[in-house]
């Protein structure tokens, strides 16, 4: 939902900059098309940095955390046994049972991150997923405001028609998130138009500016 958002703004906002340039019909289409890969090659690219840096962080603190296992195991069983004691169990049975759990060292691994790291081995996240995901979000926003251009249609009436579907995109990406919070859609869905149309409208004023002085 936030990349699509984030795509909608921001091609939104450079076509109507341009339109308000007063460019040509061909040069509004090569800048939103040109928007679009670039900010969705960005989106991607920055995905996959994000989730490698943090799966290779995640990584080191497993790694340390199977050094700690054979090098000062009764640290670790002491750790875990804090854990289930504070969930209630009988000091002595909750380290009775942390020494079961991590005498076998990978099962004991297995525990120690997900009940003192809080992590999940099995799942600490895919930067390629993650980088495809983000760019085909991106890509999918910012394709509504470029889409009437692609499909032939002319200035004036293109530009239009992309704001409306842009207005409509950003009323429903900010109505699922305001679902998505708990919180009433109405409200979200009212507040992500006139922020993302605020945008665009400055994006339109200024770009209608520098038109006019650089003539």
């Amino acid at each position: 939902v936030f990349g699509i958002n984030d795509g909608l703004v921001s091609n939104a906002s450079l076509i109507l900059g341009m339109v308000g340039a007063g460019a040509t019909q061909g040069t509004v289409l090569t800048a939103g098309v040109a928007g679009l890969l670039a900010g969705a090659l960005s989106m991607g690219a920055g995905e996959y940095v994000s989730m490698r840096s943090q799966r290779e962080y995640f990584e080191g603190r497993i790694a340390k955390a199977r050094a700690d296992l054979v090098e000062c195991p009764e640290s670790e069983i002491e750790a875990l046994a804090l854990i289930y004691a504070a969930r209630g169990i009988a000091p002595a049975d909750a380290r009775r049972m942390a020494a079961q759990l991590v005498a076998d060292p990978e099962h004991g691994l297995d525990v120690l991150a997900r009940e003192v790291l809080g992590l999940n081995p099995d799942d600490l996240g895919s930067p390629p997923r993650a980088a495809t995901a983000s760019f085909f979000a991106f890509a999918t926003g910012a394709l509504v405001p470029l889409s009437p251009f692609l499909l032939g249609a002319e200035l004036p009436h293109a530009a239009l028609l992309g704001v409306g579907l842009s207005a409509f995109g950003l009323f429903t990406a900010g109505a699922v998130v305001g679902r998505l919070s708990g919180r009433s859609a109405l409200p979200g869905g009212l507040r992500m138009l006139l922020i993302g149309g605020g945008a665009g409208a400055l994006t339109f004023a200024i770009g209608h500016l520098l038109g006019g002085a650089i003539g």
